[in-house]
């Protein structure tokens, strides 16, 4: 008898791999969704395979509903912004949705969880060591309200196997691969392909969405629980990563660095500009800074825990996603 799984965010960008993935396995799928958009980057066969319920992480009643009878739960719903005016609606679809998600889990007895959570939850290590799965969240100055949200979200899994369930967290890197390039991280592809010309020399921890869905279905097929795993494939900054897209489409490499000074006075200048627009910016105080900053992360405890696992370097990664972006720019997509 095949396993049966429920799966919350399943039309994101990386919850549509999680799908591909376990549906490419056999595992029977069941997934929650707001609208019956299908993302172009994944066959249409995947999908078709997939029983669809309508409604979203808010609604309770549609939830322990939607989990009765399964085997496993992936909760991969969550809000991503960075703007400054989306903090209540962060809070209420990241940890409200995820303690509704876990309720229900409860309530029907699920015999697997994985949460997929950020590692914008952890904390930085002294002296800018390597960060691990130890590293404790310390609210900083410039915290996003989306790590905040994260971070309270994790609370309400880890107050969940307290109460029985077998949960286990994955905190992914910043994920890349082939998706819709007007969202999400998948952005980064299309800022290079337009040749944009500043450039930072901050680091931060990059993985491949494939390899992110691959690790989560893995930890399926364990007894894993109340343990966390950092999911991060390559540490690189900023510079190098826009090299290598640029370099893959063939494009201008970026070739102004953008200082701390310059990046104060742009966050700046975009909040004047989002104030009398009316459309929020992605670039604020936050943002800004974070992109100075240069975080490491390690990716040792994955790989003892899951044998034979192993990451696709950055380069690969980056090669494969601009040629399917070409490709369907080519198709039409």
């Amino acid at each position: 008898m095949s396993t049966s799984v429920f799966i919350t965010g399943g039309t994101g960008f990386l919850g549509s791999y999680i799908i591909k993935e376990l549906v490419q396995k056999n595992y029977v799928v069941r997934a929650i969704r707001r609208s019956g958009k299908r993302p172009f980057y994944i066959p249409a066969s995947i999908f078709e395979s997939v029983e669809w319920i309508d409604g979203d992480i808010l609604d309770v009643m549609v939830l322990e509903d939607a989990m009765r009878g399964v085997d496993a739960v992936i909760h991969a719903a969550a809000k991503v912004s960075f703007a400054n005016n989306d903090k209540n609606e962060l809070f209420k679809t990241n940890i409200e949705g995820t303690a509704n998600v876990v309720n229900a889990a409860l309530a029907n007895d699920v015999k697997k969880f994985i949460y997929v959570s950020s590692v914008a939850t952890l904390g930085n290590s002294v002296n800018g060591a390597p960060i691990n799965e130890s590293n404790p969240w310390k609210e900083r100055l410039f915290s996003t309200s989306y790590a905040e949200s994260k971070y309270h979200a994790e609370m309400e899994v880890w107050r969940a196997t307290g109460e029985g369930l077998p949960a286990a967290i994955v905190n992914p890197s910043t994920i890349i691969g082939y998706g819709d390039w007007d969202s999400s991280s998948c952005s980064i592809f299309k800022t290079v392909f337009k040749e944009f010309p500043w450039y930072t020399k901050g680091v931060n921890g990059f993985v491949d969405v494939e390899d992110v869905a691959r690790a989560i279905v893995l930890l399926l097929q364990t007894d894993i629980q109340s343990e966390r795993f950092i999911l991060n494939g390559d540490n690189t900054s900023f510079y190098e990563l826009f090299n290598l897209i640029a370099d893959a489409f063939g494009k201008n490499r970026p070739r102004w660095e953008a200082t701390p000074f310059l990046g104060e006075i742009a966050w700046r200048g975009e909040s004047i500009k989002s104030f009398f627009s009316g459309k929020p910016s992605i670039l604020n105080k936050q943002t800004a800074r974070i992109a100075q900053s240069k975080r490491y992360f390690e990716n040792n405890k994955i790989r003892k825990y899951l044998p034979g696992f192993s990451f696709t370097s950055l380069s690969e990664t980056i090669n494969k996603a601009c040629k399917s972006y070409l490709d369907g720019m080519i198709d039409g997509q």
